[in-house]
């Protein structure tokens, strides 16, 4: 029987941006301080584009300290929204999943409310080895994040210069994803595009969901300033709409080289955007493509900076 996607009521722009940004102010290269990443985060939740806020990003060895200085901005009204968060492993497993379990526990403050949940987490792995490891750890400690009926999120942060299909393979089970790096603070963190579309090509042939991060702050591919500091180096960086969209153009059944040419557009000539889709030189990704592309593909970018993504989406009129 053919099961029909219902159409969604609101704008294509907005689909594919919303929740999207993970917001990591702490690292490089805002590297900003806790108390204050807190504060930017309290704000941007509050304010016009809050909807396109995904998670605060914070190593677990922060947990303790994010607790501290959040707590007076926290949600504690019954039903209210808990912010979300998304911790970075330290390397120790069995450490880690015990400090997210503890932080979960203190921050639950009645039967079905939280002030704050961690419910993703996120760590390198560089082989099937490693990979075991994790997902052992994990699926035997039981970790969850909002109940008994929520398990943890994991990403797995994977290498992607040799074929990473193994390694994307192996993370085919409920509340696993990929992680991708995109960038960092040298011309040589970012990864060969045709390394990235291998990557992206291979998770939607094996259905396995991704976040993107690092190097991501900027809607379009082009030259950027490396970090915020004067005089420092440039280089050419992929867009977080240049990723989401050679996402959605895989998932449509587009080619590599198709996606390839998107991860290369810097928009001026070859993408549309209108209330009902995306035009990507002569492909349409339609509302319900771009929809289902974010709910079980592109699930969200990881930026250190949460302004910039809007103002520039904003300069462009998708928003």
């Amino acid at each position: 029987m053919l099961v029909v996607t219902p159409v969604p009521t609101t704008t294509a722009a907005r689909i594919l941006v919303d929740g999207v940004i993970d917001y990591a102010g702490l690292f490089p290269p805002a590297a900003l301080e806790l108390p204050t990443t807190i504060r930017n985060f309290a704000r941007y939740r509050g304010g016009n584009h809050g909807w396109m806020l995904g998670r605060f990003v914070v190593p677990v060895g922060q947990l303790e300290a994010f607790t501290t200085h959040a707590e007076p901005l926290l949600p504690r009204d019954a039903h209210a929204v808990p912010w979300r968060l998304t911790a970075i492993g330290s390397g120790d497993l069995r450490t880690d999943l015990n400090a997210i379990a503890g932080f979960n526990e203190r921050h639950q403050w009645s039967v079905e409310d939280r002030s704050a949940v961690v419910d993703s987490y996120e760590t390198r792995v560089a082989s099937l080895d490693e990979l075991a490891r994790l997902t052992d750890a994990v699926l035997g400690s039981g970790a969850r994040s909002w109940g008994a009926d929520r398990p943890l999120a994991v990403h797995a942060e994977l290498p992607i210069a040799s074929d990473p299909e193994p390694l994307i393979d192996a993370l085919r089970a409920p509340a696993f994803h990929a992680k991708v790096r995109t960038g960092g603070l040298s011309a040589e963190a970012f990864p060969q595009r045709d390394h990235l579309v291998r990557f992206l090509a291979a998770c939607v042939r094996l259905g396995v969901p991704f976040k993107a991060t690092a190097g991501l702050h900027h809607a379009w591919r082009g030259s950027y300033p490396l970090t915020y500091e004067a005089g420092c180096a440039s280089s050419t960086m992929y867009g977080f709409l240049n990723v989401l969209l050679a996402a959605a153009l895989l998932s449509d059944g587009a080619s590599v080289d198709d996606a390839a040419r998107a991860l290369d557009d810097d928009a001026r000539l070859h993408t549309t955007v209108d209330d009902d889709g995306v035009t990507v030189f002569d492909r349409r990704l339609t509302r319900v493509r771009l929809a289902a592309t974010r709910e079980r593909l592109a699930l969200a970018i990881g930026s250190c900076s949460f302004t910039e993504p809007v103002d520039e989406l904003r300069a462009l009129g998708w928003l």
